[in-house]
């Protein structure tokens, strides 16, 4: 996946660490990336959950690491197509993602049927973070 950087070069997409005030470590971030500036950006259908959960850590966060693709679906679909070498085939990251809708769906399905509030909004969230690409 790739992007036109403003100096007029390609930025590709990778899977980095940011840090955050000096001691958080969240690793699996998709950040576009340009060879020739160095521009960074973080991907922008992810952005909104980086930010929330930079808030959720403070002012004063304590020396910790997370995983981003714990905290979003669609950093979790990059994890798993970069480990299967798949990153660069925008054809099978597609399939990868209906596959991933269908399965929550049919999680919030019996979530549903369960009466399980908590779960359906888990779901929910995590559906509406795909549905950003």
């Amino acid at each position: 996946m790739h992007k036109r950087c403003p100096c007029g070069d390609v930025m590709l997409m990778k899977l980095r660490t940011v840090i955050y005030s000096g001691k958080v470590e969240i690793d699996n971030v998709p950040i576009y990336s340009c060879q020739s500036c160095n521009r960074s950006e973080v991907f922008p259908e992810v952005k909104p959950d980086l930010t929330g959960l930079i808030g959720k850590l403070g002012n004063r966060p304590e020396k910790q690491t997370y995983l981003f693709n714990e905290w979003n679906e669609w950093a979790d679909l990059l994890v798993e197509a970069y480990h299967d070498r798949k990153l660069s085939d925008p054809d099978a990251l597609k399939r990868r993602t209906e596959e991933r809708i269908d399965m929550l769906l049919a999680l919030y399905a019996i979530a549903q049927s369960a009466g399980d509030n908590a779960w359906m909004a888990d779901l929910h969230k995590r559906l509406i973070q795909l549905s950003r690409t």
